[in-house]
């Protein structure tokens, strides 16, 4: 009697099927998560729009003004800050009101808004990021 020994020579359907199944529910998890990924990047060119203008607004500041003088109309170094913060791929519009900063981001951030405001201590400001639509988003902390 003689032994014969079959040799597996590939994969059965359902084997591959499974494979097939495996990959699409792994895409389906990835692809959702890698669009907020990629929003969560471009919104970061929107938090860093206000830097210039929040420098601008604590030299306002320090230079003896009143917060409510340090904004676009009443002061001339923050309104050129803030015209060049406008300048951006996903940046809409900076505004500064009062010393309060708000960015507001393009369509491709869905119109997301992040907000700095200033608080007086000891004769300097301390920012704090508050009340912005990007915080509900996830896009900016």
């Amino acid at each position: 009697m003689k032994n014969t020994i079959k040799k597996q020579q590939g994969f059965t359907l359902i084997e591959l099927m499974i494979v097939v199944a495996i990959i699409g529910i792994l895409a389906a998890i990835a692809l959702p998560a890698y669009n907020t990924y990629t929003k969560k990047a471009r919104f970061s060119e929107v938090v860093q729009s206000v830097t210039g203008v929040k420098s601008a607004v604590e030299v306002c500041y320090q230079t003896g003004n009143a917060l409510a003088d340090c904004d676009t109309a009443g002061n001339g170094s923050v309104s050129t800050a803030v015209g060049m913060a406008n300048v951006g791929t996903y940046v809409s519009t900076v505004t500064a009101v009062d010393g309060t900063i708000t960015a507001t981001g393009s369509a491709e951030v869905d119109n997301k808004t992040f907000i700095l405001v200033p608080t007086e201590v000891n004769s300097g400001l301390t920012w704090s990021s508050s009340g912005g639509t990007c915080i509900a988003a996830g896009l900016c902390d």
